[in-house]
């Protein structure tokens, strides 16, 4: 009996002692890196110069047993015992202390270790003790990245978190003190910062072939001895560019699914070569370049992988190698290369082009270095259009509309302006001696927007695109006048005079022109003249939202409606001296009296929009009987007379000309308002209307005006001279910033004072004249 409780027992210890092996006691990485400058291998080189050294790794017999990858012969007895080691033996420490550690794959999540950060490594331990085992390492390379402590895994876990990714390791670490995670991290950091930038084979035979460039036999060796330069047919494994350790998960585009960088770039290469075998190309093409639009730095990697790919290709003439020259053909048009790869990428393009005159490939070769010349990062991924008219060279065909029915068709490359477009619509329509600037929008039926003129206009064409497909409504791209700087010289027989005369009909339309009911009635029947003739029974007519403002017939409705009537006592509101319980009757019938109650409320709802639409029918028809005696009375006018004298009456308001921009909230030095007004901005002033209302609250001329510019995120202000101040909150800050920005640039070019003015084309808006100031400058900017 006293043997075999001897028995037991030995055998409990064992047990335990496996358990506490397999459970962290004694936990081993499987694998580990050099990490010690000073320590030489036994062949006398240092760490520095190995590429992959395989480490001690536990046998199933408890013992430390070798495992040789597939390294070089040279390199096999580069094995180092690294199991033990004490304190004492460590490089200077920097930081040390008891941390929790997230231990995956068992059933204890977190256990605790003592940590240890060296000028190369963290490392942790069993213990504080000396002689204490060490239990991993990982090591600490400019590749390495930190995520810091977040709130939200604090209120998950009741824990501060850091994450330290390695090349081969991730610690997740966990601390209750929030100084405690900061401190860590930032050390941590401090170190990864010092360390020298690492750089992979592809990068280091980049700058062979750069430093060789001018001697074609030894590029001609480097190609031939180094196959990754080269085309393959397998995958690949790693990037040929270095990218940091870790997730996308806090520092890029989480919500898209994104992995890693290192895992982005191989899934590229995999989408690469299904180019080869795609019936329709045009799909994967557009998934590489909006993984390259959402991840900057996968762009190089995607270039050197193309260029990789058109190397010493086995079957270059065939169709599927030619689809890598499409979509590098797309990529040069999307986005620039860092420096030093499109240095190598330009060596390439020659390099082909020596080697393949007068084919298919040369056409790509040339076409990809004159668009590299060109090119601007991309806001939007090019259409389906655009990558297919790139994959065979050629240009789109854009379609521009003006005031009225007209259109222009003009040709345009992935590189063409909207400010060239300008140009070219000025040319072609004769308006080059204008003294009035135009500029393109976007526009449908409700609402238009000016176009930067540095955009492109392949991108404004896919935004319109997107936006068509989210609001199912018809976007154009408009040529429109833009800052009206002399209305008196337009001829009357111009196409100019067509644009003032559209757009003036444009705001009459949208309830922007201040005007009496008949004014606005006489301007419909002018209309009406000016495009279809004479009053006839039998001439097409217009319906009445293209003539006249429609809301004004839905207010005058409402008011109507709105006035007291006579109510049932059961629908007038319950007496003040009404008791509760009758008011709020309860019980068991307290819900289905709800109930009906609601029922009710529903039913007189939809009367009531069944009533204010029956109501504005009648209203809207007793108008348009009014539009058409008037339109009767004008017959002999022809289009001229009709559209001089609606732009007459137009005139007639002293605020004709100018830009209305919707205010919510205004503030002066005299007095304040909290409603919504009109902000003009004209040739000569900046005027502030209620809407409705022809004469201006207050107007500020531009040569009283100090400053203006965005004083909020939303609020706009103008001092002029004399200390007053306007500030107004609006969302077309943009748009009131450049437009005046564009009267100013006139006014001075005009007065030949335009070296005064210093102007930015960031962001400028595309006109005639000198460009605009980039967007929300703080602070303002000064007159």
């Amino acid at each position: 009996m006293p043997l075999q409780g001897v028995c037991w027992l030995l055998c409990c210890r064992q047990g335990f002692s496996l358990l506490g092996r397999d459970y962290g006691e004694k936990e081993e990485e499987e694998s580990f890196e050099l990490r010690h400058k000073d320590d030489l291998t036994p062949n006398g080189q240092s760490p520095s110069e190995v590429i992959h050294v395989s480490q001690p790794t536990r046998t199933t017999n408890g013992t430390n047993g070798v495992c040789v990858s597939d390294v070089a012969d040279e390199m096999r007895s580069l094995i180092i015992e690294k199991n033990k080691m004490a304190l004492e033996e460590e490089p200077e420490i920097l930081v040390k202390g008891w941390l929790l550690r997230e231990v995956r794959g068992n059933w204890i999540k977190q256990r605790r270790f003592w940590f240890v950060l060296s000028q190369d490594s963290l490392d942790y331990y069993s213990g504080p003790e000396k002689g204490a085992r060490r239990l991993g390492t990982l090591v600490l390379t400019s590749l390495c990245s930190v995520i810091w402590p977040d709130k939200q895994t604090f209120k998950e876990t009741g824990f501060w978190s850091i994450t330290v990714y390695g090349r081969k390791h991730c610690y997740r670490l966990f601390t209750k003190h929030f100084n405690e995670a900061v401190h860590w991290a930032c050390a941590i950091q401090k170190i990864i910062d010092t360390k020298a930038p690492v750089e992979t084979p592809t990068q280091l035979l980049i700058q062979d072939i750069e430093e060789n460039k001018f001697n074609p036999e030894a590029v001609e060796h480097i190609y031939q001895h180094n196959p990754i330069l080269k085309y393959t047919q397998g995958p690949l494994y790693a990037p040929l560019l270095p990218f940091p350790y870790g997730s996308l998960e806090h520092t890029y585009h989480n919500g898209k699914g994104y992995g890693s960088l290192r895992e982005e770039a191989v899934k590229l290469f995999y989408c690469l070569q299904q180019l080869e075998s795609s019936r329709d190309p045009v799909p994967i093409i557009q998934g590489v370049l909006q993984t390259c639009l959402d991840l900057r730095p996968l762009r190089d990697e995607v270039y050197c992988q193309l260029v990789k790919q058109t190397s010493h290709t086995p079957a270059p003439y065939t169709a599927a190698h030619l689809r890598y020259w499409q979509l590098l053909t797309c990529m040069s048009c999307t986005f620039l290369p860092g420096a030093t790869v499109l240095k190598y990428l330009r060596f390439h393009l020659k390099r082909i082009q020596n080697q393949s005159p007068d084919s298919e490939m040369d056409n790509y070769a040339s076409f990809i270095s004159e668009a590299l010349d060109k090119t601007k990062c991309r806001e939007c991924v090019p259409s389906w259009e655009e990558v297919q008219r790139l994959m065979s060279r050629q240009e789109m065909l854009c379609t521009v509309h003006y005031p009225g029915p007209g259109s222009c068709q003009l040709y345009i490359s992935s590189h063409t302006t909207a400010n060239e477009v300008v140009q070219r619509m000025q040319q072609r329509l004769g308006l080059k001696d204008s003294k009035n600037t135009f500029a393109l929008y976007e526009q449908n039926a409700l609402w238009e927007q000016p176009v930067s003129g540095g955009a492109l206009i392949a991108d404004i064409l896919t935004s319109i695109s997107n936006k068509e497909s989210e609001s199912k409504g018809q976007l154009k791209l408009c040529f429109k006048l833009y800052c009206l700087l002399d209305a008196d010289s337009i001829c009357v027989d111009s196409i100019e005079y067509l644009f003032l005369f559209e757009q003036c009909h444009e705001m009459v339309v949208r309830g922007q022109l201040p005007a009496c009911e008949e004014d606005l009635q006489t301007l419909a029947a002018l209309r009406l003249q000016s495009l279809v003739g004479d009053f006839s029974m039998h001439a097409p007519c217009p319906p009445l939202d293209e003539l006249f403002p429609g809301h004004m017939l839905e207010a005058r409705v409402l008011v109507a409606l709105s006035a007291p009537q006579a109510l049932p006592p059961c629908q007038v509101g319950a007496p003040a001296g009404c008791p509760a319980s009758q008011r709020f009757p309860t019980g068991l019938l307290a819900g289905a009296l709800w109930s009906h109650a609601a029922t009710a409320a529903r039913k007189q709802k939809v009367e009531n929009d069944l009533r204010l639409r029956s109501r504005v029918k009648e209203e809207a028809a007793t108008v348009m009987g009014s539009i058409l005696e008037r339109w009767k009375g004008l017959a002999g006018y022809n289009r001229r007379d009709s559209m001089a004298a609606y732009l007459a009456i137009a005139r007639q308001w002293s605020g004709f000309g100018c830009t209305l921009y919707e205010v919510n909230f205004y503030i002066s030095s005299t007095e304040s308002f909290s409603q919504k007004l009109w902000l003009g901005v004209a040739a000569t002033s900046v005027s502030l209307y209620r809407q409705g209302e022809a004469e201006a609250l207050e107007s500020f001329p531009y040569g009283q005006i100090c400053s203006y510019g965005v004083s909020d995120s939303n609020t706009f202000k103008i001092t002029a001279a004399g200390g007053r101040d306007l500030l107004f909150e609006t969302t077309k800050l943009s748009e009131i910033m450049q437009l005046m920005n564009a009267y100013f640039n006139a006014v001075r070019l005009q007065r030949g004072k335009g070296d005064d003015f210093k102007i930015s084309d960031s962001t400028d808006v595309s006109f005639r004249h000198t460009p605009t100031p980039a967007f929300l400058e703080l602070p303002s900017h000064p007159v």
